[in-house]
């Protein structure tokens, strides 16, 4: 079996499954097989996950002849968590954002707006973050974002509990600035209720970014 799409939770076999489905309002599994080039069964394997994902849903079509007789059979479309998927061109927009943020000039302004992006991020993941030590939340965020395929390590230096986040979350923008860096910082410190240090970055030719809690 192909191996899925990382981050996407969709077999890269499927992609091309739900780019017919945007396209179209509604589908058979012939029409399918035709336009895919593969069998009717391996569509049907194809549907079944994606149907199980929440990408796709089934109807059922009655006989369209004038007597009404004829079997029924099934038509598959997207969801609206399927058009989200397909349709998803969140990169670029982010970087259109953050090149808009950069070019604010009054650095106050700038720094509020910082803040509360990174206060809307947080809103968004504090309920997901438990434990009563700041050891325990970072194990948490840990597991929170190894969901989002960020690979994340929690360990200890000199006493202290050291967040190392081994890929970022955020290439091309922090590529392009490292107020990014900033601003994740902001957000780590506010989820793990710790202030926390970046105590190294790769953008300054480090293998990873490391946060240390005071």
């Amino acid at each position: 079996m192909a191996d899925p799409i990382q981050g996407a939770n969709v077999y890269a076999t499927d992609v091309a499954t739900l780019d017919l489905l945007r396209k179209g309002d509604a589908l058979k599994i012939q029409q399918l097989s035709s336009a895919l080039s593969v069998t009717a069964t391996a569509v049907r394997q194809r549907l079944n996950r994606l149907m199980a994902q929440g990408y796709i849903e089934r109807t059922l079509e009655r006989a369209s002849n004038s007597s009404g007789r004829g079997r029924p059979s099934h038509c598959y479309r997207l969801t609206a968590k399927g058009r989200r998927k397909t349709g998803a061109n969140f990169a670029d927009l982010a970087v259109a954002l953050w090149q808009e943020v950069r070019s604010i000039q009054d650095l106050e302004v700038r720094r509020g707006l910082l803040q509360r992006i990174s206060k809307r991020l947080v809103s968004m993941y504090a309920d997901q973050i438990e434990g009563e030590t700041i050891e325990q939340r970072m194990q948490s965020l840990k597991e929170l974002l190894g969901r989002r395929n960020i690979p994340v390590a929690v360990e200890s230096s000199g006493g202290l509990p050291v967040l190392t986040v081994l890929a970022c979350p955020y290439p091309d923008l922090a590529e392009q600035d490292r107020t990014i860096c900033s601003m994740e910082r902001i957000m780590f410190t506010e989820l793990l209720g710790e202030n926390l240090t970046l105590n190294q970055c790769h953008l300054d030719e480090g293998s990873c970014c490391t946060f240390v809690a005071n």
